[in-house]
C-alpha cells in the first residue's frame, strides 16, 4: 500500500510517499481502508520534532475515517463493513495518511453508513476538541451565549454547530467572507475579528456578556475574554501562537469570577464515548464537515503548509 512517512524531523521535504506492506490488526484493533485523513496543525508538530511519535518512519495523520476491511482478534461492536471515524491515531500509532490504517478500538466509532467518509476524516479533531471545550469542560446549556473565536475555523466550525445544537446563543468571529457561511452553520451572530469595537460589539450580541468562550488563541484573547465575560464566565483555552499567556488587568478577570480551563484533546479519557457522540451529531445532520480541499498522499507536503499559512473555511482532508 501507499503511505507518507517521514523518517526524520524536519520541515515538509521530509514527507515521502512510500511503498510498505498492508498492515494486519492486531488484538483489540481494526484495519480501517481510509477515505479521508483529516490535517491539522498538530501533525506537522509531529513531523518537526515539536511533539515527539515513539516510532520512526512515521505515518502522520491523527484524524482518520473509512470503512472497517479487517478485525482483529477480541474486537467487539466493529465488524467488516462498517463505516467508522476515528481520532488520536498520530501521535504514539501510525496515522491516516495512508491507503490503509490499523486502528485501536478505543479510538474509534461506527457512524451511518451514508456519511461522507472523506469528510468524516476532518471530524475527529474538530469535533471531540469542540465537544470537550464546551460540553464536558464548559457545561455549555441551553440559553447560555456562547462565544467561539475563529468560528470559520477547523474547531471553531465544528464547536459553532455544536453550540447550536445545544440550543446556545452564538457568537463567533471570522473574516467577512466567511460570515455567510457561519451563519448558515448555525451562528446567531458573526463578526469581523479586525473591528476596532470588537469587544463592544460581543457584548451587545450577547445582551450584556458571554458565558461560555472558546478560545484559541489565548495569548491575543485571554484579556480579552475577561472584559466580555458575565459573572462566572467558563473560557476554555485550546491553543495559543505564544506560549507566555496572561492578564494584563487581573481585577477584570477575578470581579466576574471567570473561569478559566486549559485542555488538550488527547487527554480525552474515552475519545470512542466522544466520537459516538459527536458522529451522532453528523448522523442526525446537526454536525457536518466543511472540507475546504482536498489532498491526495502525494500532495501532503502541500496541505501541511496550507493547513498553518492558508486562509479557508472548515478543515482540508487527505483522501489517498
Amino acid at each position: 500500500m501507499r503511505a507518507v512517512r517521514f523518517h526524520e524531523h524536519g520541515d515538509t521535504d521530509v514527507l515521502q510517499v512510500d511503498e510498505v506492506d498492508r498492515p494486519d490488526p492486531a488484538p483489540g484493533q481494526v484495519l480501517v481502508q481510509v477515505h479521508g485523513a483529516g490535517v491539522n496543525p498538530v501533525d506537522t508538530y509531529f513531523r518537526e520534532g515539536s511533539y515527539q511519535p515513539f516510532t520512526m518512519p512515521m505515518i502522520p495523520g491523527v484524524d482518520v475515517a473509512g470503512e472497517v476491511v479487517a478485525v482483529g482478534e477480541g474486537v467487539d461492536g466493529f465488524a467488516e463493513g462498517d463505516s467508522v471515524v476515528g481520532t488520536g491515531i498520530g501521535k504514539d500509532h501510525y496515522g491516516g495518511y495512508a491507503e490503509y490504517a490499523c486502528v485501536p478500538t478505543d479510538r474509534l466509532a461506527v457512524v451511518d453508513d451514508d456519511v461522507d467518509l472523506a469528510a468524516a476524516g476532518g471530524l475527529g479533531v474538530a469535533g471531540v476538541t469542540a465537544w470537550r471545550a464546551l460540553v464536558d469542560h464548559a457545561n455549555l446549556k441551553p440559553a447560555d451565549v456562547a462565544l467561539i473565536h475563529g468560528g470559520s475555523g477547523g474547531v471553531g466550525h465544528a464547536a459553532v454547530q455544536i453550540a447550536a445544537a445545544t440550543g446556545a446563543h452564538v457568537v463567533t468571529t471570522a473574516a467577512p467572507e466567511y460570515h455567510e457561511q457561519v451563519v448558515d452553520l448555525g451562528a446567531d451572530v458573526v463578526l469581523d475579528y479586525d473591528r476596532d469595537d470588537l469587544a463592544d460589539a460581543v457584548v451587545e450580541a450577547g445582551d450584556g456578556g458571554v458565558d461560555v468562550i472558546l478560545d484559541h488563541r489565548l495569548d491575543d484573547y485571554l484579556q480579552f475574554d475577561a472584559d466580555v465575560a458575565n459573572l462566572g464566565c467558563r473560557v476554555v483555552g485550546i491553543g495559543e501562537n505564544d506560549p507566555q499567556i496572561g492578564l494584563s488587568q487581573s481585577s477584570a478577570a477575578r470581579g466576574k469570577d471567570l473561569q478559566v480551563t486549559l485542555m488538550s484533546m488527547f487527554n480525552t479519557p474515552d475519545l470512542s464515548a466522544t466520537l459516538e457522540k459527536v458522529g451522532y451529531l453528523v448522523d442526525q445532520g446537526d454536525l457536518e464537515i466543511s472540507v475546504a480541499r482536498t489532498y491526495d498522499l502525494d500532495e501532503a507536503a502541500e496541505a501541511q503548509r496550507a493547513v498553518l499559512e492558508d486562509s479557508f473555511l472548515g478543515k482540508l482532508v487527505i483522501a489517498p
